[in-house]
């Protein structure tokens, strides 16, 4: 049975309007991907830009020492907690350990420990006084070579993180520049080469699907759709690549251009937005209304 919160998420996804969700959604079985591409082959939605929707709480940080370099994520059940001054003492012993000992993985930070307690035991001690959930979601330890230099950049406090490690003429304008574009932007690679053959080809499959659905092309010789299809995969796919997406400083100029400008080049990013890919809890009370009223 296909609920009344799974037609809200894909229609805060795409844009779509609430019967076009609701049969997309019954055509692909619930399958909220394939209902994103259901909808997206047949004309009626965008591409998802909110695939990654922010829907939990809590903080993310950037932080920088010498040649190292964290980003991570500590989740709360409400914002409000996330001002707690426990809550951000926690945060400040989280980014402290990560920068001296510089654990490998996620299941390494929670076993570090300060002053003969784990990071878990820590946050667990945190969840037992503040009263909510508190979980270290993830982490990113980034170490440059002498030759490089990292930018970083927290916006609103935490909502989002960002960190870049780039090679070149050292610049800490254009680094801080770089590493905000990321934040707004949300590249997912820095070039189309670094892109996954299977997430081309996925895109190449959906507009297949949409220019087969296109009346207007519908006598087009083999050989154009086939041109159509592939500027179509481009289009769609260069705001994901990093030199590709226009700098926001500057639409006019293409991020790679800037780079180049200024002799730089980037070696890896990191971007932490909190809470995305996390659904959040509810309470929907017209769905609970309704639900009522109809004996649902």
């Amino acid at each position: 049975m296909i609920t009344a919160s799974q037609v809200k998420e894909l229609r805060e996804m795409t844009g779509a309007g609430m019967m076009d969700c609701k049969k997309a959604l019954t055509e692909c079985d619930g399958d909220m991907t394939k209902a994103v591409d259901w909808l997206r082959e047949k004309g009626i939605a965008k591409a998802a830009k909110k695939s990654d929707r922010i829907a939990a709480e809590g903080l993310s940080r950037a932080a920088v020492e010498g040649n190292v370099a964290v980003v991570f994520e500590v989740n709360s059940e409400t914002d409000f907690v996330a001002k707690n001054e426990q809550f951000l003492g926690l945060l400040d012993t989280i980014q402290n350990v990560l920068l001296t000992q510089k654990p490998a993985d996620l299941d390494a930070a929670l076993a570090c420990t300060v002053d003969g307690a784990s990071v878990a035991d820590l946050i667990t001690n945190a969840t037992a006084t503040i009263g909510e959930k508190i979980s270290l979601r993830r982490i990113a330890v980034v170490e440059k070579a002498d030759d490089e230099f990292f930018g970083s950049y927290i916006h609103m406090g935490g909502k989002i993180s960002a960190l870049a490690v780039l090679k070149g003429k050292e610049d800490a304008k254009v680094a801080k520049d770089v590493v905000m574009q990321i934040a707004s932007m949300n590249p997912k690679y820095i070039t189309r080469d670094d892109m996954p053959a299977d997430v081309v080809e996925h895109e190449r499959k959906v507009q297949t699907e949409i220019v087969a659905n296109d009346e207007k092309l519908a006598n087009k010789p083999e050989k154009v759709l086939a041109g159509i299809i592939e500027g179509k995969v481009s289009k769609n796919l260069k705001d994901l690549c990093l030199v590709e997406q226009e700098f926001f400083l500057n639409p006019d100029q293409k991020v790679g251009q800037y780079l180049k400008e200024n002799g730089a080049e980037v070696v890896s990013f990191v971007r932490y937005a909190v809470g995305e890919g996390i659904e959040k809890r509810e309470d929907n009370f017209a769905e609970e209304v309704m639900s009522q009223a109809f004996g649902g």
